[in-house]
């Protein structure tokens, strides 16, 4: 049935984007991306090959303007993990509708939470098996979620999440993710982005987040600093007394014509570190290959985990 379902979705949007170009009525985009590496994965000493997605998506996303100073947007978008046994192998990612003015915007639906959003492009290794989600909190995309998104400043933007207590990975509590952004993210816009960003029980942590990245020339160099600190079980019961817990990151990258160079290392405080060297070489603007090598320790465990991949990207 999900398949079907998924199916009727891929087609349906692919004749709105057709009809939304031919009448220019309202436009819509149909983007994703692809990304797949065949891997060597060594966990807890037990080593096996894969071929797997690493957050492949489809989705589709628009605007539509209500007034000259009004306008609605939405995306609408899925994860597809060509890995899965399953065949409906579709997951939901982001999926939000909003409004957009002088005001700044706001949205509801799933989203990322602003926390999530601060740590902008300074982790190298993201969707891959070095994604920092693997020693840091605070990764979250909340299913019940309503966030504001104040206009830019002189490139500073202040936005909050509020995660309702009724979405089940909020164990039960309402939860507060709050972020003050400076420069753009991809730095195309600016030579330095930072942040710094708070959780407040957002699936049961309170976390804080500090993050810059700054471009010189072909060279991107990045870091993030994290407190974090467990308050809620799963089961809704509340933490008393749990010790807050200090890591950092440090990233870089070095673009040589189309090849781009990148290493990262990670450590939080009584949980484990991890670091990670590779490389993408650019086959046109939307595909990439790419290798990539991370190695990760876990505090009070004997084995490292050990992940070697070589991969393809194409983004559309």
């Amino acid at each position: 049935m999900m398949n079907v379902f998924c199916k009727t979705l891929l087609a349906s949007a692919l004749a709105t984007a057709t009809l939304a170009s031919a009448h220019a009525a309202e436009p819509l985009t149909v983007y994703g991306k692809l990304n797949v590496t065949a891997q060597s994965n060594d966990v807890d000493g037990d080593a096996t090959t894969t071929i797997q997605s690493n957050a492949s998506r489809f989705g589709v996303k628009g605007a539509f303007e209500l007034s000259s100073s009004l306008e609605a947007f939405y995306t609408v978008e899925y994860e597809v993990d060509t890995g899965d046994a399953a065949k409906e192998n579709f997951l939901a990612r982001n999926q939000f509708v909003g409004l957009k003015g002088n005001f700044g915007a706001f949205s509801v639906g799933r989203n990322d939470t602003m926390l999530k959003q601060s740590q902008g492009k300074v982790d190298q290794f993201n969707d891959l098996s070095g994604d920092l989600k693997h020693l840091f909190k605070g990764e979250n995309r909340i299913e019940q979620t309503a966030t504001y998104m104040t206009p830019s400043f002189s490139g500073f933007k202040v936005g909050v999440t509020y995660a309702a207590e009724g979405a089940s990975s909020q164990y039960g509590q309402d939860g507060f993710s709050v972020a003050a952004m400076y420069g753009d993210a991809k730095l195309k816009k600016s030579p330095i982005f930072a942040s710094i960003a708070y959780d407040s029980d957002v699936k049961g942590y309170e976390v804080v987040r500090a993050t810059v990245q700054g471009k010189i020339a072909g060279l991107k160099i990045g870091g993030m600093y994290q407190q974090q600190e467990e308050t809620y079980k799963k089961d809704g019961t509340a933490v008393v007394g749990a010790d807050s817990k200090t890591g950092y990151l440090v990233s870089a990258a070095y673009t040589i014509d189309a090849v781009v160079l990148k290493a990262q290392y990670q450590d939080m405080e009584d949980k484990g570190d991890s670091w990670s060297v590779g490389g993408d070489y650019k086959l046109g603007k939307p595909t990439k290959l790419f290798a990539f090598y991370t190695n990760r320790d876990f505090e009070g465990v004997d084995t490292t985990d050990k992940f070697f991949g070589l991969g393809l990207e194409h983004k559309f």
